[in-house]
Formats: C-alpha cells, structure tokens, sequence
C-alpha cells in the first residue's frame, strides 16, 4: 500500500507537528507501507527558505514541495488560503501522476484537506483527513483571529465541510474527536491515532548532571522544569505568579525555562518584576544533544495550560515525553492533560487557572517524596503500554482497510 502524506510543514523544521509526522512516517514504514510525502506552500514560509526546490530529502525521507502562488489575485488581502489550496491542488495532481498512490491523506488544516478531496475526486483515490487541532482555536489564542470573526466562522466551516467529504477521518484526542462529532459526523468514521512517543529513545532519567548541577548553581535546591514552547495558552506567566509563595514556603525551589516562543520578552519582564532572578532561569533554546541533561537535572516537570477550547480539546505532546522518562509532572486539569495524567496514581493535577491551586498541589508534590517512585513507574508503565507510537501507528489499519475495500 502507497500513502502520499499531504502536509502543512515538515522536517527539517522543528515543531509538534513534524516530530508527529516523522514518527508516523516512520512507523507506517516499519510496517512495510510506503509513504510519500507533499507539503503545501506553507512550508517555506515556516522554515523562512528563500529558495524554492522541486523535492528534498531530509532524515532518509523525499518531501515534494509546493511553489507559492503568483499573479494579481495571490497577492489579494485575505486571499492566501484560496491561493495556497489552489497551488497545493496543482501540486498534488503533479506528485500523484509521479507516485501513483493509493490513498491521499491530508493532515491539518483544512487547506490540506480541500486540495486532497479536489484531487481525490477527480483520481478515484480515497481521502483520509487527519485533524491534529482546529486552526481556528490556536489562532484566537496566537491573537491573529478573534472568535466568532468572519474569520474564524469561515475556517471552521471548512474543517466541518472536509469532516463530511473525507472517506475517513482520524484525529489524535478523545477531546477533538467529540467535537467532531458534535458537528454531525459518524462516530464510526472517527479514529483516534493518539500523540505517542518512541519508547525506544526515552530512557530514565539517571543521575544528576555535575557539570549542568554547578553551572546552574543547582546544588541541593528542588528543580522544577518546563521545556516546550512559550505561548500564553501554557501558562507559565500564571507560574510566574505562583512562585513567590511557593518560595516562601520552601526557598530551595528554582524553575527552569527551556524553550522560546512569543511569550519569552513577556516571561523575563514578569520575572524581573517579581525579583525572581535567583529561583527562576531563563535559558532558551538549547542544544537538541544536551536537552537529556536538562531533564536529569529537573525534580518535576510542571504543565500549567490555562483552561480554554484549545486545551480542554487537545492533547499536549510534552507531559508524554517527560513520562517515558520517568519524570514526576504536575499539570493543570484542563481536558488534554487529563487524558494523559491521572491525579495520582500518575501524577498531580491541580485545578487550571487556579494560583493557589498550583503552589499548594506543587508543595505537596515536593513533600511527598516517599510516593515519586510510585508516580513516576506508573507514569513510564502507561507509556510504554498505551502511548507509544507502534501501538498508535497500528490504528490506521482499521481507517485504510475498509476505503481502500469500499466498506465506509
């Protein structure tokens, strides 16, 4: 069987979304299924690339590439996503006559979608959409969409609209697969293909790093961890303003940032405001060979989502990988986390958006170190039992078997 992956962006970038994909990829491979693989002009704006190539390969794997559309009407306020459908849809019938695959599987966000039904239509060749988040969300809260705008109401109708004309639709949370639902979809045309990690590339956590431990001035001090993206939606301006009490009433505390995001001038002026220099560091992207270190060095790993739609539907990535290493983590309760932690038994959660919430459930957290072991075995077991991506990638034999037969 032949999958021609139809992407938004992809490796060499660095995102959720890729590591996503590669490890589908890779897996669907693993499983002796070929895989081909076009992103949309999208691309080359994320990874800022001035140059336009045809195809390349990247980590073993040929991505074709789509050329931004040019002319009067692409460069028309409001009209990328009709240009970027358009090049995409030309692009895909070109890589579908080189290819010839079976089954065309469009991956977030509706952009993808649309192109693929257009092609799919027009070849006989089933349609598979993959909805990773709805984009209409994740825009409200990157604040480049308001909701409720023309904008927003416009996007989701698409998304909607693919949901119904796909032959199949996947998505990866029990959170987003409701609200699927919600819109009129078959529930039996839904699976879930959940976020996963490759258990083999986690290892526990050993221990501690000298070198990191004395350079940081780490020594005998209580580390908390949070290492991802720094959007609002994660909160950690919120954890900001939990430290001063959780300070008081423990001094040995000190955070760590690692990451980079919209939010990082925002996070360094909250923690000068607040004379948290000594217990909270900043340090940026860092080295992707030295972020094991980081994680050695870390006691718990702290997850504060604020609630909103974008968190109570989708499931976080991070929470996982800290898991699959054995890290005790503390998270708010919003939906997507709570599938992945149970108060524990693998893990803490605390009510989202809740400041004395946080401090006291990351007190206790500290306190109860006679149950960590508990915590954290639990934590790995669920991983590697449920959450890894050779059990997630098994799913899709039940999404391409019955379009592939006519059964849907």
């Amino acid at each position: 069987m032949k999958i021609l992956h139809i992407l938004d962006h992809s490796i060499p970038l660095h995102s959720g979304y890729t590591f996503r994909t590669l490890s589908i990829l890779r897996h669907q491979r693993a499983m002796g299924w070929q895989t081909e693989h076009l992103t949309s002009a999208k691309h080359d704006v994320e990874v800022g690339c001035d140059k336009y190539v045809d195809q390349e390969e990247v980590d073993g794997l040929r991505f074709y590439r789509t050329r931004a559309q040019t002319g009067s009407w692409h460069n028309v306020a409001h009209a990328e996503p009709l240009s970027v459908i358009h090049g995409l849809t030309k692009r895909l019938h070109e890589v579908v006559d080189e290819v010839k695959p079976d089954v065309l599987h469009a991956h977030s966000p509706a952009l993808n979608g649309i192109a693929a039904l257009r092609v799919g239509k027009a070849r006989g060749i089933p349609v598979v959409y993959e909805c990773r988040a709805f984009w209409e969300d994740a825009a409200v809260n990157l604040g480049t969409c308001q909701e409720n705008s023309m904008r927003y109401f416009l996007t989701r109708k698409l998304e909607s609209y693919v949901f119904h004309k796909a032959d199949a639709v996947t998505t990866i949370c029990e959170g987003l697969r409701k609200d699927i639902i919600k819109r009129g979809v078959d529930p039996k045309r839904i699976t879930v293909i959940p976020n996963a990690v490759d258990i083999e590339r986690f290892h526990i956590c050993e221990d501690k790093p000298d070198q990191l431990i004395q350079k940081y001035e780490l020594q005998n001090k209580v580390v908390l961890g949070f290492f991802g993206s720094f959007y609002e939606y994660e909160g950690l301006t919120f954890l900001l303003d939990a430290m001063p009490s959780i300070i008081h009433q423990n001094p040995t505390v000190k955070l760590l940032l690692v990451g980079g995001g919209p939010q990082e001038t925002v996070i360094k002026a909250k923690v000068e405001a607040l004379r948290l220099e000594e217990h909270v560091l900043i340090l940026g992207r860092v080295p992707h060979d030295t972020i094991q270190d980081f994680y050695n060095a870390v006691d718990i790993m702290v997850y504060p989502r604020m609630p909103m739609r974008l968190t109570d539907l989708v499931t976080p990535l991070k929470p996982l990988e800290a898991m699959a290493q054995g890290k005790l983590v503390v998270a708010s309760d919003v939906g997507g986390h709570k599938e992945l932690i149970a108060d524990k038994e693998t893990g803490y959660l605390f009510k989202a958006g809740d400041q004395k919430a946080a401090a006291e459930t990351i007190l206790r957290a500290i306190k109860e170190r006679d149950v960590w072991s508990f915590l954290q075995n639990n934590g790995r077991q669920y991983v590697e039992g449920e959450r890894n991506w050779a059990a997630s990638t098994e799913r899709y034999n039940a999404v391409y078997a019955p379009i592939l037969s006519g059964g849907l």
